[in-house]
């Protein structure tokens, strides 16, 4: 039996009278949101706007510093995950590897002046920004 017979349509244990151009309609409806969806997500990952990767192009130590400043901040799960599972996302998403973080940390808390560098700068940045922006 082919799918092109009406035997399904005629057989009345097996379907009612519509039953068949019923599915077909919402077949065709499933498949028009799907390809909307598709082209929808093509569209995004083409845009110049969106780009598809980012890249860390700050010193590792930076980002090392942003981390354990969101992990102090207990950012993540209410405070209830391990640094390491923070540091694989932040390196997958953002295309670096931070290498020896432990170390890294150690090396922060050794500094002797402005032991959070980075984070007084973002701030600093910011403030800047904001104050540009209100024209003061």
């Amino acid at each position: 039996m082919g799918l092109d017979t009406y035997y399904f349509e005629t057989d009345h244990n097996f379907n009612t009278s519509h039953d068949y151009k019923v599915a077909k309609i919402i077949a065709n409806d499933l498949i028009e949101e799907y390809l909307e969806n598709q082209l929808f997500k093509t569209a995004v990952n083409d845009s110049p706007k969106n780009p598809t990767k980012l890249n860390w192009t700050g010193n590792k130590s930076a980002l090392t510093e942003l981390i354990y400043a969101l992990h102090s901040q207990g950012i993540f799960n209410n405070g209830n995950v391990d640094i390491k599972p923070i540091v694989t996302v932040f390196e997958r998403t953002f295309n670096v590897d931070l290498g020896d973080f432990y170390h890294t940390f150690l090396e922060l808390k050794a500094r002797k002046i402005n032991r959070t560098k980075f984070l007084d700068e973002l701030k600093e940045s910011l403030t800047k920004r904001m104050d540009e922006q209100d024209g003061i």
